[in-house]
């Protein structure tokens, strides 16, 4: 993916709400996710800057590595994390390249509201199995058009930050949340966005 390059730190100053971060592995696992979903990342998270708060990533992951800043435990699924050692964690730990996308205009006060409560309800859900997570994603494409059912009892990356982008108004409400995988949030895919807004195209973060 072409673009621009930058350090962690000079993404931590560009960063805003609703910034989207790309992931790219090469475990077994990173490659049959791009494989099923014929895309080049498998995992995408969103930024969440507000007021004098350090810079932060809102995911969904399997690990448990880092606190999450919400409810300051660990555990998996989806979590708030400070956004440096997210990336970082990613990086080293995970070997995986990031981007970032910006979103513009950048959210307004009334999205950063939004955002706050989503994470208010989701922090804290489990990330689903592998086999669920399949299942999830393949009902999601057959039945795009039809609403979610109640709340969502396990969510996955893309899924998160497709709910959080629907609060926001960034996203139609008609379309389900599990439509979404990470490919759908990379700039080759052309995701329309509501109100106006669009993304950025990817620029390279390096961790160090």
């Amino acid at each position: 993916m072409p673009g621009d390059s930058v350090s962690i730190e000079q993404a931590c100053e560009l960063t805003r709400t609703g910034d989207v971060w790309l992931f790219r592995g090469h475990t077994v696992a990173d490659r049959a996710i791009r494989v099923t979903t014929n895309s080049p990342v498998n995992h995408v998270g969103m930024s969440v800057v507000i007021e004098d708060l350090p810079p932060l990533m809102w995911h969904a992951e399997l690990g448990q590595s880092l606190p999450d800043v919400w409810s300051g435990s660990h555990h998996r699924g989806v979590q708030l994390h400070d956004l440096r050692q997210a990336v970082r964690t990613w990086a080293r730990r995970y070997s995986q390249q990031a981007w970032l996308r910006q979103l513009d205009p950048p959210a307004t006060r009334a999205m950063e509201d939004a955002v706050l409560r989503t994470i208010t309800r989701l922090d804290g859900t489990p990330f689903p199995s592998t086999a669920r997570l399949a299942t999830r994603w393949l009902r999601g494409r057959l039945r795009w058009r039809h609403p979610s059912a109640g709340e969502a009892t396990t969510a996955y990356c893309a899924e998160v930050v497709a709910i959080t982008y629907r609060a926001m108004g960034l996203l139609p409400p008609e379309r389900r949340p599990d439509w979404y995988d990470a490919g759908r949030f990379w700039s080759g895919d052309g995701l329309e966005l509501c109100a106006g807004a669009r993304l950025g195209g990817e620029i390279h973060v390096t961790p160090s």
